[in-house]
């Protein structure tokens, strides 16, 4: 396994992170079968481990504890604050109130006393940036934390906040984990050289997209909406949406890629994320211990040129051929108000 050195934290990490939001109820409830994949991957090399409280409500910070008891040294470990946590106001989002009290609660499902990298799992548009960074801040001086990142956050959102971090001279967002794949390029345009010029570290979500580049799903063949990721995403699945059949169509063609030169589909698929100068380190995200397997021995391919112009005549730079984030568009979008004048004040005259 290499080592890439974090943004500017100083801080060796492997090129494969082992993301951890398979490891919960409804997809690994095996916490004994869990903490071996995680032993497994730190046996192979992988000294990076992502995980979020709102993965199974904690259930996911829980398993890495365990794993990591007489090994927390020898990890580097990473976990993200935004998402609702149980019933109630004010039990979610970039607050101080709320991150002060969410950091505890991950500090003890962890069985730890420092988290080397916490995230900031989404925007949010009802704080300040500035009471988001300050807060953080202080979790560094404290030491409850090593570094703070950012997670898919629109490249204008990247860029404010570390000019707030410069004129109120807080902490900067260190890393951002933004989602890229083969079939979703888009941050290429913008995230990853904003990245770049910030130096900061980038760790990739969903390189397999979706289950779309596991070989799983393909073309001419039934796919089942009713089990695993589709029962999540359907309309991401069914092959008679044109999108949908679109990225259908290009699997094809990177599983004859995959053949030519001898790996994977998903090996190729996250192979070709690690190739990108920007990128740090890729949090691959097995639910079996052969899933784990099969993404390990794809961790010393190399992507010629060749293969890379290839994978670009499949899918242009920069291309979203799905919206990883559709889901959550932001406020400017969904709010008419923040698009509509009132109606007295549209005239120009």
């Amino acid at each position: 396994m290499r080592y890439r050195t974090l943004g500017g934290t100083g801080i060796h990490v492997s090129a494969y992170c082992l993301g951890t939001m398979m490891f919960q109820d409804g997809c690994n409830s095996d916490h004994d079968d869990c903490v071996r994949m995680i032993h497994a991957a730190v046996d192979q090399g992988i000294n990076f481990v992502d995980t979020a409280d709102m993965y199974g409500q904690g259930e996911s910070e829980e398993i890495v504890g365990k794993a990591l008891r007489g090994r927390r040294d020898d990890v580097v470990l990473a976990t993200k604050v935004h998402f609702q946590m149980g019933e109630g106001r004010n039990r979610s989002g970039n607050s101080r109130r709320w991150i002060l009290k969410a950091v505890e609660d991950s500090l003890r499902r962890l069985n730890t006393d420092w988290i080397d990298l916490y995230q900031v799992h989404r925007p949010d548009d009802s704080t300040d940036v500035e009471e988001t960074l300050s807060v953080l801040s202080d979790l560094v001086r404290q030491g409850k934390i090593r570094a703070f990142g950012c997670s898919t956050f629109p490249s204008e959102e990247i860029v404010e906040a570390h000019h707030v971090s410069e004129r109120r001279g807080l902490g900067r967002f260190r890393t951002e984990q933004p989602p890229y794949s083969i079939l979703a390029r888009g941050i290429e345009a913008s995230v990853l050289p904003v990245c770049r010029r910030y130096g900061m570290g980038v760790l990739v979500w969903s390189p397999l997209a979706f289950g779309f580049l596991t070989g799983k799903y393909r073309k001419n063949q039934p796919i089942d909406l009713s089990t695993g990721r589709p029962t999540i995403r359907p309309e991401r699945f069914d092959p008679t949406l044109a999108e949908n059949a679109a990225k259908l169509d290009v699997v094809e063609q990177l599983v004859d890629l995959a053949e030519s030169i001898g790996c994977t589909l998903p090996q190729l698929a996250i192979a070709f994320t690690v190739a990108h100068p920007a990128v740090t380190s890729a949090i691959i995200g097995p639910r079996t211990m052969p899933q784990l397997e099969d993404l390990l021995k794809g961790a010393a391919l190399t992507l010629d040129d060749a293969a890379l112009d290839r994978i670009d005549e499949i899918v242009p730079p920069g291309t979203n051929l799905y919206n990883p984030n559709a889901p959550m568009p932001p406020r400017s979008l969904t709010d008419t108000a923040l698009r509509r004048r009132p109606l007295a004040d549209r005239a120009a005259a």
